[in-house]
């Protein structure tokens, strides 16, 4: 079938689409980018964007970056990484999308961008690189702001993925410092508000903003529920925790284990959001969300086992920043950042990017375990050949 019929076959379908979708999803004809494309796609821009994510080097990372666990794949593969998590928050992001009548190929692409800017080791990697940022003059690190300085600027040769606005919105906004029961889309966003976040939340200013999209919305309640019962499952595989010991009215409004937990949420977010422009929980259903979450943070998230090797990994972290950047400074060229990072960057970001923000991306790209054989590399002596 000749391209043009082709293209022409994608726009009509999407163009049905729209006319199905919900008075509160975002149209397919609403998507707009920075920098145009040219030529037309018979998936539609939003479906571009979700490909151009799903085929990035980012993505592929995820499957080596921690979630809760430390090196959880190399133990038991069956403990959730970043790549197990990002393909739930999708999946239950379009199942609640279809029932509301959203734009599913903006959920997914939202979905499955919204944790690129994670470094390795999870929340406590994330907090040690802010702790090295801040002392070396460049601002607070928070992983959703570099997930889209990752897609904007270090992505494909520093070419960039040139996502849609919404999609990029979507992965800036989808991370809440609290927990809110309703989410109502902060409608009229535009560029220069996504460049005042990222300001203010580089200087220690982060205010907790919501989407300018209901898909936006949605995966971030979603990313909640994704991991809020799987988190119990992996803490009682590795056995740091017992079913039992989960509090008796999760288990009663709830479920016993992640699958009813998650239909439990799902159901109550769809029927309290219908016809809506928002997406909530019902104020009993959030009640208990919130005294499982507090559970979650106070046996798993901070239990000893589960942090044991936090100081080693914190004490790493500083030792290859300081490692990097001296060998930047010194220029250094045989160093495996030039050879494994730079090496591969546009004169452009060489040229502008100062030494501490080259070494913050370098190490922001690293699995668990790149980055910790490259820490053996460097400072565990080696046996002779």
């Amino acid at each position: 079938m000749p391209r043009k019929v082709l293209q022409q076959l994608g726009m009509s379908i999407l163009a049905e689409e729209d006319k199905y979708l919900s008075p509160f999803a975002t149209r397919h004809s609403e998507a707009r980018r920075n920098r145009p494309i040219g030529d037309i796609d018979f998936r539609g821009e939003f479906a571009r964007d979700r490909d151009r994510i799903l085929y990035s080097g980012g993505f592929r990372r995820y499957v080596g970056k921690t979630q809760v666990v430390y090196f959880a794949s190399q133990f038991d593969e069956h403990i959730t990484n970043r790549a197990i998590h990002t393909m739930q928050v999708s999946q239950i992001s379009r199942t609640i999308g279809r029932l509301l009548r959203l734009n599913l190929d903006l959920l997914e692409a939202i979905a499955l961008g919204h944790d690129l800017g994670h470094p390795p080791f999870g929340h406590d990697g994330e907090q040690f690189l802010d702790e090295l940022c801040r002392e070396h003059g460049i601002g607070h690190f928070h992983h959703n702001i570099h997930g889209l300085y990752y897609v904007d600027r270090i992505a494909s040769t520093n070419r960039g993925l040139n996502l849609t606005f919404q999609v990029r919105d979507g992965m800036l906004f989808h991370d809440g410092e609290t927990f809110k029961e309703r989410l109502v889309p902060c409608r009229g966003r535009e560029e220069k508000d996504l460049a005042e976040y990222i300001s203010l939340s580089r200087q220690g200013n982060r205010p907790d903003l919501v989407p300018s999209t209901l898909e936006g919305c949605v995966v971030r309640m979603c990313d909640m529920v994704a991991y809020i019962g799987q988190d119990i499952e992996d803490a009682v595989r590795i056995g740091i925790l017992k079913l039992k010991e989960v509090p008796q009215e999760v288990i009663q409004n709830l479920g016993k284990n992640n699958s009813e937990i998650i239909n439990s949420l799902v159901s109550d977010l769809v029927s309290n959001s219908l016809e809506t422009d928002s997406i909530g929980l019902s104020a009993e259903i959030a009640g208990v969300f919130r005294k499982l979450k507090d559970f979650n943070y106070e046996r798993i998230y901070m239990h000893p086992e589960i942090r044991r090797e936090r100081q080693r990994i914190k004490n790493a972290f500083r030792m290859l920043f300081d490692h990097f950047l001296e060998e930047l400074e010194r220029k250094k060229t045989d160093s495996i950042i030039f050879q494994h990072f730079l090496g591969n960057r546009s004169p452009e970001y060489v040229e502008t990017t100062s030494p501490a923000e080259k070494v913050r991306d370098y190490l922001a790209t690293m699995t668990d375990r790149y980055f910790t054989k490259t820490f053996t590399s460097l400072y565990v002596p080696q046996m002779p050949v």
